[in-house]
């Protein structure tokens, strides 16, 4: 590969999915499967869009934050403040590194409104980056993997 050959390639956008439930595993169990699974994708231009929930959206968001420069952006469905106090909270820590901040406005904060933002992520993305729960084959985040699929993006799954 000529130098020419890396300046066409393009940085990495993916929209990052997962299970809000993560108590089943060590914090640094967390730290090496993303050292393992999302360092390659986290260069410098690279941009990720991750929901402000708890569970892996915030432990994305901590480990993007404090172990790589890619660009941040954090979308929720409704506002900030709606947010558990666990992603306020890691939202907070990062906001140094957060490029974006998207507040969607939902009228209600139902299932149709964490579906949406799922599908704005992914409508960004050029990949798709799941952290589901092992053994739950229905979830969010299977339903946001799903869209990404039938949006002909690529899906890096991950079972947790």
């Amino acid at each position: 590969m000529t130098t020419y050959d890396t300046e066409m390639i393009m940085p990495v956008v993916a929209a990052i999915t997962g299970t809000r439930s993560t108590g089943h595993r060590e914090l640094i169990w967390y730290a090496d499967m993303f050292s393992t699974f999302l360092a390659p994708f986290a260069t410098k231009d690279a941009h990720f869009y991750i929901g402000g929930a708890r569970g892996i959206d915030s432990l994305t968001l901590l480990w993007l934050a404090g172990s790589t420069e890619a660009r941040i952006t954090v979308v929720v469905p409704r506002f900030v403040q709606d947010q558990p106090a666990e992603a306020r909270h890691a939202i907070a820590e990062c906001r140094n590194r957060i490029a974006e901040i998207v507040e969607l406005r939902a009228a209600d904060l139902a299932t149709p409104a964490y579906h949406a933002r799922n599908r704005w992520m992914v409508d960004r993305g050029h990949l798709v980056i799941g952290f589901p729960r092992e053994g739950c084959e229905t979830s969010g985040t299977w339903q946001t993997l799903n869209y990404g699929a039938s949006q002909g993006k690529p899906r890096l799954i991950v079972p947790v």
